[in-house]
């Protein structure tokens, strides 16, 4: 970000449903998409007499998940009711965590233009979510529906410090979670079917006098339904603050905190309501349900099987397969599975980074347009393997390595049998090449006289009409290092 005259304060409150088949307290489905008010029953709306039982699987991927974000695990932790009323939370509570939440004290590292930060995580604690208001936007906004289905699915809220310092921070922490998260098999994070929420609570401190520092009020900024939109509202918002500030001067401790929601369509935050503090909640043990000890030998197998982490895994592949940031980033953000394709394809083919240009540009893109994971790719990873020794020793170019890659695709067939299929023959003997560099630069006097000039891309059109008389079966380098030794005798 350009220079500013304030300092961006951010902390991120993320709400992740986790990927149990039932509810936080009763057998009730999580599946996405079910009829409204399909997936309920009296535990999870809350009538009279009925009595909630934990779900171990949710406390399991929890404490997961908490590990992995290197916090202390308490040892005892309990529940407790958190009282607020609203249409579509039908028990007027939620059942949480308030003063003793089975995790604290964690953090993730991300990485920054500045290099790798660690981002502090106050607390990771267990909740049950609250159900969808589903509101008539068509109809000036008379009618209203509520939708349970939703009440209570297993939540995890992870609860960071306010150590990012930007918008561009506060994105790049969210896709590590997520990254993280996915890789773990905890949430699918899913944000367009809300298993990925997140609430931004924002403020800026300015400069006033001789080291000292004013700060504005603190604004919980909601309604942000991407990473993007994070990265905007934050924008926008301290903005916001800064030029109220000039215009009133009122700072931290003379107005009170307040929530916010983003505007996405207009790309501004609304203030909304006066933030609530923990009193108005009305906080109290939840009567219905035991503490929950923690077995240290059963915290031990959940940490065993955690594996390789993606901050590890990037470290990894820069070490051991001497690629940049950029790609070892690349390569991890796309899965376990990816990297293990990758892996594979590299250890074969004897060559890293080559393995890491066709994955992460043809491979991939392949993947997206036929939205499918690496898993369900019908090319096996000798299969690609073969293909970059294949170019390699043949000298194909890569358009028509591309050609191969799809031959083999259409037909199953290994690498060396589909260039026999197109009836590549790649133009080797140097002095042809020598011969058709030659006729190609004296049909082309201008390039040539541009380039004497100074004027080096003019060397472009001369290696294209190459190209073109091979009918790119001429190996690009050696083209370009031959054009160069007879430019130079020009």
């Amino acid at each position: 970000m350009p220079d500013l005259p304030y300092r961006i304060v951010i902390g991120l409150e993320v709400h992740v449903q986790l990927l149990t088949q039932t509810k936080l307290f009763c057998g009730c489905s999580t599946q996405f998409g079910l009829p409204p008010n399909s997936a309920t029953c009296p535990v999870c709306t809350g009538m009279p007499g009925v009595l909630p039982v934990m779900n171990r699987h949710a406390l399991e991927l929890a404490v997961k998940a908490a590990l992995a974000l290197n916090c202390q695990i308490a040892s005892f932790t309990k529940w407790d009711r958190k009282n607020y009323y609203y249409p579509d939370l039908p028990k007027n509570y939620q059942i949480s965590q308030y003063d003793l939440p089975f995790s604290r004290e964690g953090w993730l590292e991300i990485e920054t233009s500045a290099g790798p930060k660690r981002i502090g995580i106050i607390r990771v604690h267990l909740e049950e979510d609250a159900g969808k208001m589903l509101h008539d936007e068509q109809g000036g906004g008379r009618e209203s529906l509520v939708d349970l289905n939703r009440t209570g699915t297993p939540l995890l809220e992870i609860v960071s410090k306010p150590e990012l310092a930007s918008p561009e921070e506060a994105k790049a922490y969210l896709e590590e979670l997520r990254l993280l998260l996915r890789e773990l098999e905890i949430s699918d994070c899913e944000m367009q079917e809300g298993s990925l929420r997140c609430d931004a609570n924002i403020n800026i401190h300015l400069p006033q006098g001789e080291g000292q520092l004013v700060a504005t009020p603190i604004i919980e900024v909601k309604n942000l339904n991407s990473f993007r939109a994070v990265e905007r509202a934050m924008k926008y918002e301290a903005q916001r603050q800064y030029e109220e500030f000039q215009r009133t001067g009122k700072k931290l401790g003379e107005v009170a905190k307040a929530t916010a929601g983003w505007d996405d369509a207009r790309g501004v935050t609304v203030i909304q309501r006066r933030k609530e503090e923990a009193a108005d909640y009305r906080y109290f043990p939840e009567p219905d349900l035991v503490p929950v000890t923690v077995d240290p030998a059963w915290l031990e197998r959940i940490r065993a099987g955690l594996g390789e982490l993606p901050a590890a895994q990037r470290q990894r592949l820069q070490k051991q397969y001497a690629l940049s940031a950029y790609d070892a980033d690349v390569i991890t953000g796309q899965g376990r599975a990816f990297v293990r394709y990758f892996e594979e394809v590299a250890g074969r083919c004897q060559d890293p980074k080559e393995a890491c240009n066709w994955l992460s540009n043809e491979i991939l893109q392949m993947l997206n347009e036929r939205k499918i994971a690496i898993q369900a790719f019908p090319l096996a990873a000798e299969a690609l393997a073969e293909l970059i020794r294949e170019t390699k020793a043949t000298g194909l170019n890569k358009q028509r390595a591309r050609e191969v890659l799809a031959r083999m695709l259409e037909t199953g067939s290994p690498a060396k049998q589909a260039i026999h299929d197109l009836g590549f023959k790649v133009v080797a003997d140097e002095g042809q090449l020598v011969e058709i560099v030659r006729r190609a630069m004296a049909a082309n006097p201008k390039a040539v006289a541009d380039y004497k000039k100074g004027k080096t891309k003019a060397a472009d059109a001369i290696k294209g009409a190459v190209m073109r008389e091979t009918k790119g079966m001429a190996k690009t380098e050696v083209v370009q290092q031959l054009l160069l030794q007879e430019l130079q005798k020009a």
